[in-house]
């Protein structure tokens, strides 16, 4: 297949394209920058130039393709501030998609997320959000539309990725609780730290994607989940360990004004499956879990170093 990927030289992206390349598929990646560009001709891709706000481009690569994976969204502007002005612009490239790809049969693949879909239980595939008028559930909403896709002939389906999609190059929340403990002395974590997450590694969750975009039934929800929950403080012990700092618990009032951002996201307890993802697409996770992946030391390298 000719695939379209926006979000291609991302976390994800540049994992899933040599991925998407080995089975022998032919990959169009979105590239807003040159170095994106650059990154995607080595790694043998076709390069379109834009953004996720370039609406005619996204319409006219979906339309010269057989199948469509949308991993990009505005990060940045989203941990900011301003996931409304994120969410809203994600809509607006899904709702292009929908549209060119309507009575096509074609397959259409939406990276999501897990992280506050349920709480104190474990998740499944038919687990749906709660939706409400918060700029979060924006994105919510966004993933029910497209599973909403299956009735105008697409074939849609919505992997929500565990909050940590781990791997040597990672700069998300394990690397800023890494930074967080560096900077205190302290590998902290909130209360008991009880509360688990699940994980993946990033070369499972790209293949994921694969698989996805090759055979997944219209409507489908996937988990990409490796491990159903890791326990926060398993994670701070093994964190301290490197860094040869305490792990220290920090009190849930006290956790913004320790973690900053990440305090909102660190002390959730989503626990999530993936059973019937791996039934259906016969999945399996191969790569190290996250304790494994921490315990290999790339996450604890810094440029002063230069290890």
């Amino acid at each position: 297949m000719r695939i379209f990927v926006t979000g291609a030289s991302g976390w994800i992206g540049s994992a899933l394209v040599p991925d998407l390349l080995g089975a022998g598929h032919q990959v169009v990646g979105l590239a807003r920058s040159e170095a994106s560009a650059a990154a995607l001709t080595a790694a043998g891709a076709e390069v379109v130039r834009g953004t996720v706000d370039d609406l005619d481009v996204l319409r006219d690569a979906a339309a010269a393709s057989d199948g469509v994976i949308h991993l990009a969204f505005k990060h940045d502007i989203a941990f900011s501030g301003d996931f409304k002005g994120a969410a809203e612009a994600d809509r607006r490239a899904v709702d292009v998609f929908g549209d060119v790809l309507a009575g096509s049969d074609r397959p259409f693949v939406l990276a999501s997320g897990l992280a506050g879909l349920t709480h104190g239980r474990v998740a499944t595939e038919r687990d749906m959000p709660t939706l409400d008028d918060s700029p979060v559930s924006l994105r919510g909403v966004t993933a029910q539309e497209v599973l909403g896709f299956a009735s105008r002939g697409i074939r849609s389906s919505v992997v929500r990725l565990s909050p940590t999609c781990h791997g040597d190059g990672d700069n998300g929340f394990m690397a800023t609780l890494v930074a967080v403990a560096r900077e205190k002395g302290v590998s902290g974590y909130i209360g008991d730290g009880a509360n688990r997450w699940p994980a993946a590694h990033r070369l499972d969750a790209a293949r994921l994607f694969r698989l996805a975009v090759e055979k997944a039934p219209a409507g489908s929800v996937l988990h990409g989940v490796a491990e159903e929950g890791v326990a926060i403080r398993d994670v701070a012990e093994v964190i301290g360990r490197h860094l040869e700092v305490p792990v220290r618990s920090v009190a849930p009032e006290a956790a913004a004004g320790h973690f900053g951002w990440l305090a909102g996201f660190l002390g959730l307890d989503v626990p999530a499956s993936s059973a019937l993802t791996r039934e259906l697409l016969g999945w399996q996770p191969t790569q190290p879990d996250l304790l494994d992946d921490l315990d290999k030391g790339h996450y604890f390298h810094t440029p002063a170093t230069g290890a």
